[in-house]
């Protein structure tokens, strides 16, 4: 990934995605995504290659990105989750780190608009592994019965 759209040091991307589940005996509402149906909001890292780093699966739909992270273990990258140096591109749903790199809301200048263009880019590595991740086990397209937590 280092490299990709003129982004040097950057190693691996996070996001999100939505795992459809079986209606869940307690807390439904807090399952319920915005096309009605219930699911878990997964969180995923990859690095450049497409090997998964992180996962962290136990969130409902209801939950921000931003908590996921801040609830998992790479909530504090600076401490050991990122070589020193290099960092994890996420979209804007993750608060801006000094190892975790978010695109501008508004880009004002011409070079806040080309970093963006290169932060999508490279990006989109983590959207092609998550959509790697369910062509390969499709089973996560369909409804999972999750047991009570």
């Amino acid at each position: 990934m280092q490299g990709i759209a003129r982004f040097p040091k950057v190693i691996r991307a996070i996001d999100g995605t939505h795992i459809n589940i079986a209606s869940p005996n307690q807390h439904e509402e807090m399952y319920v995504n915005r096309k009605g149906k219930h699911s878990i909001n997964v969180q995923v890292v990859f690095d450049g290659w497409y090997n998964i780093i992180d996962v962290v699966a136990r969130w409902p739909e209801s939950v921000h990105d931003s908590r996921v992270l801040r609830e998992s273990s790479l909530n504090n990258l600076e401490n050991g989750h990122m070589p020193h140096g290099f960092h994890l591109l996420g979209d804007s749903g993750y608060p801006a780190k000094r190892c975790l790199l978010t695109s501008f809301l508004t880009p004002q200048t011409q070079a806040e608009q080309a970093y963006n263009r290169s932060h999508k880019v490279t990006r989109a590595l983590v959207k092609r592994g998550i959509g790697q991740l369910k062509r390969r086990f499709g089973i996560l397209h369909r409804e999972l019965k999750c047991a009570a937590a």
